[in-house]
């Protein structure tokens, strides 16, 4: 079976990457593939506690539309944590992807941000 991340969650990628940290990324564009593509858990206080492979980031829903400059950063972080990991990792980890797609979700995450870095 083809990995495969949306053509959503692409663009989300590239806007990620490529656009000036917190520059017209928009948070339920940005919970939507973290939720595909790892673990996503709502407090009761409202936030958001995100894990993707190794990496676990707390995140709180940002007061406008987009996220900022700082989401941003962690985000990229974790994407590229997620890139660097090997398969077993993830197939491994008890927060593996809710999706499961498990070693196939790590792989096409690995071809959206090697066509994001294009």
């Amino acid at each position: 079976m083809t990995p495969h991340v949306s053509s959503h969650h692409r663009l989300t990628i590239e806007k990620i990457f490529h656009h000036p940290a917190g520059g017209n990324v928009e948070w339920r564009q940005v919970l939507a593939m973290l939720e595909d593509l790892g673990t996503v858990t709502q407090e009761h206080n409202g936030k958001f506690t995100v894990t993707l492979g190794p990496e676990t980031e707390v995140f709180e829903v940002p007061r406008g539309k987009d996220i900022d400059e700082q989401v941003t950063v962690d985000v990229r972080r974790m994407l590229r944590s997620g890139e660097r990991k090997s398969a077993h990792v993830f197939r491994d980890c008890v927060c593996s992807p809710v999706s499961g797609q498990g070693a196939r979700g790590l792989s096409a995450l690995e071809s959206a941000i090697g066509q994001a870095h294009a």
